[in-house]
């Protein structure tokens, strides 16, 4: 039924996070998948040290792809500092060899830089030359975070929309999502708000403007952004429904997902169609990847 666009997963677990094992194995993965009903999903490396304890090669993940043929989609990663921290450093390079190799796209990329930092727009160019979209964490602050960081009201984020056109971006995280609304506060951005949503946020405006804004609904700030108000939910769904993707963000091997769930009982409320779940669920997927229907 679905594809997930964003999930992580390790052959060892590594150090736990918070106590708990700090990812699921292909076979956890798998098994959780089967249960939720997900046929595949997008593998996304882990190499900035903000985010990562133990940085992942792309090997690996290209590696654990091809083992388990049909369950899951290769992403590639490549930090904002690689080779030289420089924003002339030739990225385009490694990212025509991950391509090449069979990577669908970038990310997530969590360096904690700001997006118009030289190197972020270095990597945002060369993926554009390249024809792989990025996944992108959005952070609120520079420090004590990881992922892009960007002002209230996203306007890096917008920059970058349009300096890159061709370019698309898939946008996460709770900084990100929680701008679907109005901040009743900036602080506000740290979190996952659960007031409705009374006015629009940057975010629809934003995709509304530029086309090459794509939204990954996975973890619980993107299901945050729906359930927090589920007509506004149903509009939004609507409106973007060629432009937004089921997602889980499934670390550990018990990472809570409901938001499969969620959009089923939107389905059967009449909130969305079948048809405009379908998209959701999957068929955004299988366009944006170009994979095999």
């Amino acid at each position: 039924m679905f594809i997930d666009i964003h999930c992580h997963v390790r052959r060892v677990p590594g150090f736990p996070r918070d106590g708990k094992p700090a990812y699921a194995t292909p076979e956890q993965l798998i098994a959780r998948y089967d249960a939720l009903g997900i046929e595949r999903g997008v593998l996304l490396p882990g190499v900035s040290p903000e985010a990562s304890y133990q940085p992942q090669s792309n090997e690996e993940v290209l590696a654990i792809a091809a083992e388990y043929a049909g369950r899951f989609i290769p992403f590639c990663n490549v930090d904002p500092r690689a080779l030289m921290n420089s924003a002339d450093a030739p990225l385009g390079n490694i990212l025509r060899f991950y391509r090449d190799r069979g990577a669908k796209g970038l990310g997530e990329v969590t360096a904690n830089l700001p997006i118009l930092d030289p190197m972020v727009q270095n990597l945002f160019g060369h993926l554009q030359d390249v024809g792989l979209p990025v996944t992108f964490h959005m952070a609120a602050q520079i420090g004590g975070l990881y992922g892009l960081y960007d002002d209230p009201g996203l306007p890096q984020l917008e920059r970058s929309l349009m300096f890159f056109p061709d370019l698309e971006f898939l946008g996460h995280s709770q900084t990100f999502w929680a701008e679907i609304a109005r901040l009743d506060k900036p602080a506000d951005r740290y979190g996952y708000p659960d007031y409705p949503v009374a006015h629009e946020g940057v975010v629809p405006r934003l995709m509304r403007q530029y086309p090459n804004l794509y939204g990954d609904l996975s973890a619980h700030s993107g299901y945050n952004a729906l359930a927090r108000d589920a007509d506004h939910a149903g509009r939004f769904l609507n409106e973007f429904q060629d432009r937004l993707l089921f997602g889980t963000d499934i670390c550990a091997p018990e990472t809570p997902a409901p938001l499969g769930e969620f959009l089923v009982g939107l389905r059967d409320q009449g909130h969305i169609s079948r048809e405009v779940f379908n998209k959701v669920a999957r068929e955004n997927a299988v366009r944006l990847l170009n994979l095999d229907a």
